[in-house]
């Protein structure tokens, strides 16, 4: 009598049957503005991205943009293809996502006028071959209003959900962009968080979410408006407790344990030597620039002013700012330098 066998399948032929391999997702990625905050962001971003990846930065300055492809090929860790773009609508044309890191409004708007000219140049206006919509985060700090115009361009170069314009500004300095510890005030629709958080956290630690589209950079020119304020406070503080005859290093000690502590007081006191990592300990270089400072305190009183909000405090820290920085041993330097222009004693 013969009996059946039933043969069963080989243990490995099993184990290849449970393992399916399925393609790459592509992603390219442009990055748009290499200045000392958008270089080091570049770079990190390029360096967490999976080699299967392509990134195409941009800047004016051409030389800024080959010396950083030239540095992100030279690290040995890898990370994504990085390609010189010879315009911000060339970098962007290929582009999943956009991120620009630009210095003023103007600025803005007209890389974006190139970006969003490629793609109605196309037949059809397409946002990519199939259906991913194309994300555009901008961490520039500009007024609200500004990018509000450029989010509207967007929508209306790229309609139903083909396109999404989000801010995305900063904090954290030159030094935080290069250690990727930035932190990102975020607006942006809830339905994008899941998409946007990974890329801002591959060059940063921290992304607030403030609300929709705008609010990411209401959120933080209050935050530099208030800056503006205790910085000029501080310096004022501490050079009046000086010329009592206190010494700076105890008046700054009371002020840090007391009802007047800020940051300006305790990690950017403006007086050479109570703080040794602070711009002050260095002839006020690197650090936060005034000019940067005034142009943060200006974007703020536009927007307040667009808002209805009255600022009482700030015309006057603006004419601070503004004659601090017309004094050449001023100029170009941090902005806690204003303790100098009040003849603090260095």
């Amino acid at each position: 009598m013969k009996v059946a066998v039933r043969l069963r399948r080989p243990a490995m032929q099993v184990q290849r049957r449970a393992f399916s391999v399925s393609p790459r997702r592509l992603n390219n990625y442009a990055f748009i503005g290499l200045g000392q905050m958008g270089y080091q962001m570049a770079r990190n971003l390029q360096a967490k991205l999976p080699p299967w990846n392509t990134i195409r930065v941009f800047d004016i300055n051409t030389a800024a943009s080959e010396k950083l492809v030239q540095d992100m090929k030279a690290q040995q860790a890898g990370g994504a293809a990085p390609e010189v773009a010879v315009s911000a609508g060339d970098a962007a044309k290929d582009a999943d996502t956009v991120i620009t890191c630009l210095p003023e409004p103007n600025h803005v708007k007209s890389a974006y006028e190139d970006i969003l000219s490629t793609y109605n140049a196309s037949p059809k206006g397409e946002a990519l071959p199939g259906s991913k919509s194309r994300l555009f985060i901008d961490c520039s700090t500009i007024d609200p209003t500004s990018s509000r115009e450029v989010a509207a361009a967007v929508s209306s170069a790229l309609p139903n959900g083909r396109g999404n314009f989000v801010d995305a500004p900063m904090s954290g300095g030159v030094v935080g962009a290069t250690a990727g510890t930035l932190t990102f005030m975020l607006g942006a629709p809830e339905c994008l968080l899941s998409r946007i958080e990974p890329i801002l956290l591959r060059m940063g630690k921290r992304v607030l979410h403030c609300g929709p589209q705008g609010a990411g950079l209401s959120a933080k020119l209050a935050n530099n408006y208030l800056l503006a304020i205790e910085n000029i406070a501080t310096a004022e503080a501490m050079n009046l407790g000086v010329k009592w005859g206190l010494d700076p290093k105890v008046l700054a000690s009371v002020i840090n344990v007391s009802t007047g502590k800020c940051w300006p007081s305790e990690v950017n006191n403006p007086v050479p030597g109570v703080v040794g990592t602070a711009p002050a300990s260095r002839d006020y270089q690197g650090g936060f620039g005034i000019s940067l400072m005034r142009k943060d305190l200006r974007l703020a009183m536009l927007a307040a002013k667009e808002a209805g909000a009255e600022l009482p405090l700030s015309e006057k820290a603006a004419e601070v700012y503004r004659n601090a920085e017309a004094e050449e041993r001023c100029k170009g330097r941090d902005f806690s330098v204003v303790y100098r222009w009040l003849g603090g004693k260095e």
